[in-house]
């Protein structure tokens, strides 16, 4: 359970989200207009970015946390992996996954590396474990970042934008995916990707002029779409077949 209580946020002096009070008490897509927010608010969420207002998750007031209370609790997963060792290995990389897990000073656990080893199988990408990050495609560089993300075990997933560097069929391994992490974790993603979004099948929270609107399946109404986007839709294939 997430709850905005009065949050203001900006960025780069822009006002991007004023004085929104909204409970997400299970999976949400939120979708807008490019430069309307949508990460801002994300990053809000995991105490990434100042903000006004109150942000609670479990009924825990995030900058009153720890950094290994916090990660425990969310993931977040960026559209793009951004590296500061270009020479760090995939399984390396998932492994520090369980870094809020790990007592200081100590190496990880036998625990902690069976947990990599894993999710590494899970998401079927065991065959580049020792191959490092910065070589991988960008669809490779996604599953990585789930599979970070699935190591750290945290309640609550947030996806931004994570299909905005891929190509089709990526796009819909990637799609699949976060639908079946559904039944494990609260996933929140943040997309503009509309075929996307209509494939994960939550309700959806729409950002315009800094507020948020939620819809339920009405959202993809050729007449709702219009209205909020302000360019006709006729009947769109929104599906991933």
């Amino acid at each position: 359970m997430i709850e905005l209580h009065n949050l203001s946020c900006s960025f780069k002096n822009k006002q991007l989200l004023t004085n929104i009070t909204q409970s997400i008490p299970k999976h949400i897509s939120i979708l807008g207009a490019n430069g309307s927010g949508k990460s801002t608010l994300a990053k809000a969420i995991c105490n990434l970015v100042k903000y006004d207002g109150e942000i609670t998750i479990m009924g825990e007031e995030i900058t009153t946390l720890s950094l290994k209370d916090r990660a425990k609790m969310l993931s977040y997963i960026p559209a793009k992996l951004e590296i500061h060792d270009p020479y760090i290995s995939v399984y390396e990389f998932v492994l520090q996954g369980r870094f809020p897990y790990k007592q200081s000073y100590s190496n990880y656990s036998y625990k902690d590396n069976e947990i990599t080893k894993q999710t590494l199988e899970f998401l079927k990408i065991s065959h580049l474990e020792n191959i490092s990050v910065s070589s991988l495609s960008s669809g490779e560089q996604q599953l990585v970042l789930i599979a970070q993300a699935l190591t750290q075990q945290s309640k609550i997933i947030i996806f931004d934008e994570p299909t905005a560097n891929l190509d089709p069929h990526n796009s819909k391994l990637i799609a699949e995916h976060i639908k079946g992490l559904k039944e494990y974790h609260q996933i929140i993603l943040i997309t503009h990707d509309l075929h996307l979004a209509c494939y994960i099948d939550s309700p959806v929270l729409f950002l315009k002029d800094k507020q948020l609107s939620y819809y339920e399946k009405e959202f993809f109404d050729d007449d709702v779409l219009q209205k909020l986007y302000g360019v006709n839709f006729h009947s769109m294939a929104l599906q991933y077949d």
